[in-house]
């Protein structure tokens, strides 16, 4: 019966090709006649023996036999053996099904073979012809949202807008230092990719945590500076809040370890048409205790946020409290290469505390344990079952975003209509940034004219009643210690994430649905006495992956941490997110490069020194930046972009990263 079928299947097929091609060979018409014959040839063998030949072939070979006929091309695209193929090539778990909206395991097995950033297409830095480039170590890369033009930001105090097209070439430069800044170490484009939010930290004495953001004008042939904004501690950064509006910070100390954060909505011009016209708010004021602050601000867009499914309704009172540990005394400051971490250098006073807290469920349970540090990023699954409906919505609501970007218009209303989440890196047992806080902005509202307040006589008359009571009531500082006694006057915190480790990168994916976090763990068993002295931290990277919609931790890439190095060198090293891949940069020289949904590991560039940045085109996956501390901005496209563009293939500071079984 199974013979008779697969002499059916085999006649069928040589039916069809000779329906193809018109003939029908002698040998043909003979094994037709006599099918207990010996003439069927290669072509003939049964299926099952045909795919085991295939197996055990190159993918070269493959490729190569599937041009023989039409039968070993209809078998040599067997989908079950190209899922083989992608498991033996890329070591991906079996478990993990295709990708939804893939064509085939064959179409993955050609986009991670020929599609992924890999071919060094430009390295810029200044040359004997050009003068175009950065003198000194490039600290951040940027991408607009149309994929145009992206920034850079170095410690030669320029930040520089580059053509994305290939070759890129530098489009503007603005000479920070001119506005007394020591350097330029981040930027962001606006949605609709006319202004440049560029932030920066002021020169002055080590202790100094002072810094600014400028917001410049792009124009097609010009651009110019529209506003500046105090901005403190530097390492804040700032976030675009709107179209029209950046969110900065500024610090304020209110004890021994003790001080607020007070987040500002800016408008991203100065207002010259009337004094009462105000073009900032307060927007939140944080408290922080332990030496620690808000730093490294973004915001995540969310249309899926409703009432119904708030992952915060329920927890709101629960993570304000486990925001807020204990209080503690005293520490130093240092500059590192790259973009360090500001340090506050009039630090106190501490008590033990220990991981408790916070504890999220241990992904690496679900992984065997053969597997522990291979570099591959983890996901639980309910990960990859998010991925096929948010898939088939992704597209069109990018198109249609994009496309209304086309109309600039300058008053946005603060986009109210859009629900979105505050993230923020902070602490609460030590300084150094452990925990990632999470506040759902609602009613922003911007004042459309300043509350002139008293008049200079009123004033006069109240300050003059302050002194008599004074005078009368000694009077009664509040306990900034003491938090329940204080919390009235601070918004809280609706959710934090402890990550047991200092968190040096965050980044969204482009439907900022989820949060990837660089962090350099301490110790599994650490115990800190002193917010001063935080645990040593390990030298090599932790990703986490967290799901904006229910605010869990769904994905993590852990290595096999051998050695634990000081925290005080630590700095900023930043990964980017697009709709296919992870890149981050690393401090062992090289930028390195995941597929986002199988998780695996798929190569690494090569620099001189650290590589701080790395950025994505948003409109073209297969073009990715790097930025190092060597003072070069590396271009990296794929074979087949480089093919496109007639570029030659150097591959030769690129690796493909191999698995080990």
């Amino acid at each position: 019966m199974e013979v008779t079928f697969k002499k059916a299947r085999l006649m069928k097929n040589r039916n069809s090709v000779q329906a193809a091609t018109g003939e029908e060979s002698e040998s043909e018409c003979k094994s037709e006649s006599y099918p207990g014959s010996q003439t069927f040839g290669w072509w003939a063998l049964p299926e099952p023996t045909l795919l085991n030949i295939f197996e055990r072939l190159s993918v070269v070979d493959l490729l190569q036999a599937s041009l023989c006929c039409r039968r070993w091309n209809e078998v040599a695209n067997d989908d079950l053996l190209w899922r083989l193929k992608f498991q033996e090539r890329f070591r991906a778990s079996p478990s993990i099904q295709l990708k939804p909206g893939a064509q085939s395991w064959r179409h993955e097995y050609q986009r991670l073979s020929t599609h992924i950033p890999f071919v060094l297409t430009q390295r810029l830095e200044p040359t004997m012809e050009t003068n175009h480039g950065h003198t000194h170590q490039v600290l951040h890369v940027s991408f607009a949202h149309n994929g145009e033009m992206f920034a850079t930001c170095s410690k030669d105090g320029y930040v520089i807008v580059w053509n994305a097209n290939h070759p890129c070439t530098e489009r503007y430069a603005h000479n920070m230092k001119q506005f007394s800044w020591k350097y330029s170490q981040y930027s962001q484009f606006n949605q609709s990719d006319t202004l440049l939010l560029v932030s920066g930290v002021h020169f002055g004495s080590p202790q100094s945590t002072s810094g600014e953001i400028a917001v410049f004008y792009l124009g097609a042939t010009e651009s110019h500076l529209r506003c500046r904004v105090v901005n403190r501690p530097y390492d804040i950064f700032g976030t675009w809040f709107s179209d029209q509006y950046l969110i900065s910070g500024d610090l304020h100390w209110l004890a021994h370890l003790v001080s607020t954060s007070v987040l500002w909505l800016n408008k991203a011009n100065q207002e010259i048409d009337s004094e009462h016209v105000p073009i900032m708010s307060q927007m939140y004021k944080f408290y922080n205790r332990n030496a620690s602050s808000v730093r490294a601000i973004m915001i995540a867009r969310c249309p899926w946020l409703e009432e119904s499914n708030d992952p915060l309704a329920a927890a709101v009172e629960d993570a304000s409290t486990a925001a807020l540990p204990p209080k503690n005394d005293q520490g130093h400051s240092s500059l590192a290469s790259g973009n360090p971490l500001s340090h506050a250098a009039s630090l106190r006073r501490t008590r033990s505390a220990t991981p408790e807290e916070n504890n999220l469920p241990d992904i690496s349970e679900q992984r065997s344990k053969e597997r522990t540090g291979d570099a591959t990023i983890h996901y639980l699954d309910e990960y990859r079952k998010a991925v096929a409906p948010a898939n088939e919505a992704n597209d069109e609501e990018e198109d249609e975003e994009y496309e209304s970007m086309d109309v600039h218009e300058e008053y946005d209303e603060l986009e109210s209509n859009m629900p979105k989440y505050l993230i923020f890196s902070t602490g609460s047992k030590t300084f150094t940034p452990h925990q990632i806080g999470f506040k759902r902005i609602r009613n922003i509202y911007f004042p459309k004219k300043l509350d002139p307040g008293p008049s200079l006589k009123q004033r006069i008359a109240a300050k003059k009643a302050a002194e008599q009571q004074q005078q009368q009531t000694p009077r009664n500082d509040p306990d900034w210690w003491d938090y329940e006694s204080v919390k009235d006057r601070f918004d809280q915190v609706d959710k934090v994430i402890d990550l047991h480790g200092h968190i040096i990168g965050m980044a969204l994916s482009p439907d900022h649905r989820y949060l990837y976090v660089n962090t350099r763990p301490w110790p599994h068993d650490y115990v800190i006495t002193n917010p001063l002295e935080p645990p040593p931290i390990a030298q090599e990277i932790d990703i986490h992956v967290i799901d904006l919609m229910t605010l869990k931790r769904v994905g993590n890439m852990l290595r096999a941490h051998k050695a634990y190095t000081p925290s005080t060198e630590c700095f900023f090293i930043f990964l980017d997110v697009c709709e296919e891949y992870v890149a981050s940069g690393a401090e062992d020289h090289h930028a390195y490069l995941w597929d986002r949904y199988y998780g695996i590991s798929l190569a690494k560039f090569k620099h001189s020194d650290v590589v701080n940045s790395v950025a994505f085109n948003p409109r073209d996956s297969e073009m990715l930046v790097t930025t190092s501390d060597d003072y070069t901005i590396k271009v990296w496209r794929s074979r087949a972009k480089a093919k496109e563009y007639n570029i030659p293939i150097n591959v030769s500071e690129s690796f493909e990263l191999k698995h080990k079984n």
